[in-house]
């Protein structure tokens, strides 16, 4: 079950083939991808850990959390990341009428200006998927590090990565308060062994 959500498998990316989940290159190449923020707690860290390594970033970003938090959007920006929706409160799609979550989706586009979209939970509705594709890149994912989860360690999430990344993943961390212990631990370690594998870092656009 845990392979399942850390690693989706085939039937579960055929839901949504036009997605982005892997994007294998002609060199051996991961994208690291942060949800949830920004936030001042967290965020500005993960952009001093990518600066040292030289690494640029897609950041799905929260859009209240953009309104809260403005600043903070612009180190990213400023810093050369890319940036995508992650809905304005972070709203499931399984839990909210169609024509809302839209809603929902464009209020956050107001503040973040991106063509790049990330369902919060990988959840669409089959018209929720028609009407979003239609406007909108959509990133799933091709490894969740499941740093959210208070009841991993940060050697687990590491862990993580070492046994699922391969050319093209999509790499999922959070730059949330919830996941900020595990992250701390994890993502250094991670980006280091990535490279001593040989993995170069794109960005997604």
């Amino acid at each position: 079950m845990l392979n399942f959500i850390e690693q989706p498998p085939r039937f579960f990316r055929a839901l949504f083939p036009k997605a982005a989940w892997c994007l294998p290159q002609e060199e051996k190449t991961v994208f690291l991808t942060f949800d949830d923020g920004p936030i001042p707690e967290v965020t500005p860290y993960v952009l001093d850990i990518l600066k040292q390594y030289g690494i640029k970033a897609t950041f799905f970003m929260v859009g209240d959390n953009v309104r809260k938090h403005p600043d903070v959007y612009q180190q990213v920006v400023d810093a050369g990341h890319s940036v995508g929706n992650h809905t304005f409160n972070h709203v499931q799609g399984f839990k909210m009428w169609s024509d809302d979550y839209l809603a929902n989706v464009d209020k956050a586009d107001q503040l973040i200006h991106t063509k790049l979209f990330r369902p919060p939970h990988g959840q669409f509705s089959p018209r929720l998927w028609r009407a979003i594709s239609s406007k909108y890149k959509v990133v799933m994912w091709d490894v969740v590090t499941r740093d959210y989860n208070k009841k991993l360690s940060g050697e687990y999430v590491l862990g993580v990565v070492k046994r699922f990344a391969r050319n093209g993943s999509i790499i999922v961390f959070h730059d949330s308060l919830k996941s900020e212990e595990r992250l701390r631990y994890a993502l250094p370690k991670a980006i280091e062994w990535l490279k001593a594998e040989g993995y170069k870092f794109g960005v997604l656009g």
